[in-house]
This record gives structure tokens, C-alpha cells and sequence, in this order.
């Protein structure tokens, strides 16, 4: 099979040539590209001369392992490499990367769009399924196959194999019927500021904070789920699974920080966001330390703005917003009044408790349409 070339806006697909080396080079020495992928460490210019003159070449005589450099549709310069790994029923699994200095503006996505609509035409390879895999954390590769449509079918452990190890993955599926846009929302964190505190995007360097506030004995008591005991390993976990949340469109979670020192005081998410019947629920945490200074009224009341403004002037749009207590977490039932939410009912027995007996909860509820903005 003679490599193919792909127009597609302002980049080109073509085949590889020599004076590609030197990109792909600067390509597989990046250290991102070093982290997420299993090219050699070190890479070496040998290296880069190998994969242009024979490996991209006998993978397209063998039809097995089908690479074309993205490059700049005006200075044909090189910027990346879309390759298929074809099986023989149909399949393909696609792999992408690019140089550093032209990540985030949308190249990788155009170019694997381009790749997908000649891999499923029937003037193509008229394939029947792509599956695209990456280690669990490589964000930017996740970003890229949600945008072309892939759906995340879940995270499997020890998929990954790289320079003799193996990392939990995520696999992702499209179909050559399937549309090529995203299938459900990908949220993005906004920065919300009160007087009180911020709510902005967890970080690495909140684990000190989530580790003390999730320890506490009054956060044990009435948040039955936490682990025990509450391990460093556990709130880094649990800061980087929010983003799982973000991208599977499930909701929106924020560290609550002290305005002045940037400090994580509490934890608070907009969760099981439904877009069908527009509304979600507001879960949240505080840390011992700011407890009692209004950083949990704030801080919902900015969350309940945020999901009445519409989605076309950058907030969620919601309808409903609903925030549940248990009947003896009386300062939580306290937040949600002063907040404006309105008693709904009571669900008997339902909430389990950190020491195994089992709580009422109690129900609010408030209609967006009753904010002010």
C-alpha cells in the first residue's frame, strides 16, 4: 500500500520524509512525549532516522503500521505523526503526538478527524471500528479522542506497557457510523470568587489539606465513604480522579481556597449533573480550620449562580439544583437554608453514617430561575 496524503485545513497529512528527522527528534526527546508514550529513553537521532527511512516505510508495505507526518499546510513543516495499527477484521487502533510547540491549538484534533474519515470511507481502508488507548493521566490524548467522537468505554488495569512496565489505561472505541463530535460534555473548572473564599481546580499541593480535613473525626462521622483510615494515597487519589468527573461530563468539583493565602479549606462539587432534566446536586466538605466562617454558604451560593447562568454566556444552564443532609448534620442543613434552598422531604434511614447506623436525610431543593444574578 503507497502512503496517502490527506488535506485537511490548515495542516496536511503526508508521508514521512528526511528532512522530518530533525522534528521528530525534537518530537520524542520532549519529555511529555517521553512520559505518555514508549518511544526509547534516550532518544537519539538514530533513532529518528530508523523510524523515518525504514520502519514507517515497511509498515506501509506490510499494511500494518500506517504513519503520516502532520505537517503545516503552508510551510509543509513537520509537526507530528498520526499513525493506524491495522488488525485483520476491520480494526484499526490509532496513536497520535506532536512537537510541544504547537500543542493546544487544535492541530492533533484536525488531524485525527482527517485520519478517521479516510480510515472509515469505503475509498479508504473502510474500516469498521478505531479504538484509541492511553495510560490513565495523559489528559491531552484523552481531550483529543473525546473530541473526535471516541467513547471512553473505561479505565482497565495494567494495559499500558512501557520500557518494561505496566500503568492502568484507558480504551476508547468509534465506530465508522458514529459521529465524529463529542458524545457528552467535558466540563471545564471555572475559577468562582467570593469575599469569603475562591473556588478553582484541585492541585497536587492540596494533599496536606484534603489528607487533615478528611481525618477529621466530624468529616468521618458524616461522610460514611471516606476510607479509613484516611491516607496521603487517598487524597491525592481523590484529586486526580475529579478530572474523571470533568471529563465524563458527570459534574464539576472545586477547591475551596482562603482568598488571602490560596489555602484548600473545603471540597465542593456540582454532582450527577443531568442535562436532560437540567439539574445536579451540591456536595461539599470543609476543613476544620474554616469551619464557622461562611465558607460553605459562599461557596454554594456561588455554585447555584454558576449553574443558572446559561450555557451561552459560560455557565451550565441547569434548572434544579438540590443539596441533601443527614437530619443530625444540623450546621449542613443550616448551609443549605442560608444558601436559598427550600426543604423538600425527608428520605428515612438513608444515609449511612461513619459509624455504621444509618441517618435520615434531608432533602433541599432550589429553582434556578429564583436567583438573582
Amino acid at each position: 500500500m503507497d502512503p496517502v496524503r490527506l488535506p485537511a485545513g490548515p495542516v496536511v497529512l503526508r508521508p514521512h520524509r528526511d528532512d522530518d528527522i530533525a522534528g521528530v527528534l525534537d518530537q520524542c526527546t520532549d519529555p511529555e512525549t517521553q512520559a505518555w508514550t514508549t518511544v526509547p529513553s534516550p532518544y537519539t537521532a538514530a533513532h529518528a532516522a530508523q523510524y523515518v527511512r525504514d520502519a514507517v516505510p515497511a509498515g506501509w508495505r506490510e499494511e500494518s503500521y500506517l504513519a503520516l507526518a502532520v505537517a503545516d499546510a503552508r510551510s509543509d513543516d513537520f509537526l507530528g505523526t498520526v499513525d493506524l495499527r491495522l488488525d485483520e477484521a476491520g480494526g484499526a487502533e490509532v496513536g497520535f503526538g506532536l512537537r510541544r510547540s504547537v500543542r493546544g491549538r487544535g492541530v492533533m484534533t484536525t488531524a485525527v478527524r482527517a485520519v478517521l474519515e479516510w480510515a472509515f470511507a469505503s475509498a479508504g481502508l473502510d474500516l469498521d471500528v478505531v479504538h484509541w488507548r492511553a495510560q490513565v493521566g495523559n489528559w491531552p490524548s484523552r481531550k483529543v479522542a473525546w473530541r473526535c467522537g471516541f467513547r471512553v468505554e473505561g479505565t482497565v488495569r495494567g494495559l499500558c506497557v512501557a520500557r518494561g512496565r505496566r500503568y492502568d489505561g484507558w480504551i476508547g472505541s468509534l465506530r465508522s457510523g458514529d459521529p465524529r463530535e463529542p458524545g457528552t460534555p467535558w466540563y471545564p473548572v471555572p475559577t468562582l470568587r467570593g469575599e469569603r473564599c475562591v473556588l478553582r481546580r484541585f492541585r497536587d499541593t492540596d494533599v496536606p489539606a484534603v489528607l487533615t480535613a478528611c481525618s477529621d473525626p466530624v468529616t468521618q462521622h458524616w461522610l460514611g465513604a471516606l476510607p479509613r483510615p484516611y491516607t496521603v494515597a487517598a487524597a491525592l487519589g481523590y484529586i486526580q480522579s475529579r478530572e474523571e468527573e470533568h471529563a465524563g461530563g458527570r459534574g464539576i468539583y472545586w477547591a475551596a481556597a482562603d482568598p488571602d493565602t490560596d489555602e484548600c479549606v473545603g471540597s465542593f462539587g456540582l454532582m450527577d449533573i443531568d442535562q436532560t432534566t437540567g439539574s445536579g446536586e451540591i456536595g461539599y466538605w470543609v476543613h476544620p480550620d474554616a469551619r464557622g466562617r461562611g465558607v460553605a454558604t459562599e461557596a454554594t451560593r456561588l455554585i447555584v449562580r454558576h449553574a443558572a447562568v446559561p450555557a451561552e454566556d459560560g455557565g451550565l444552564g441547569l434548572r434544579l439544583v438540590t443539596l441533601r443532609a443527614a437530619t443530625g448534620n444540623t450546621a449542613s442543613q443550616r448551609v443549605a437554608e442560608r444558601a436559598g434552598f427550600r426543604r423538600a422531604g425527608v428520605w428515612r434511614a438513608a444515609e449511612r453514617l461513619g459509624d455504621g447506623s444509618f441517618d435520615d436525610l434531608v432533602g433541599y431543593d432550589r429553582l434556578t430561575a429564583e436567583v438573582t444574578p
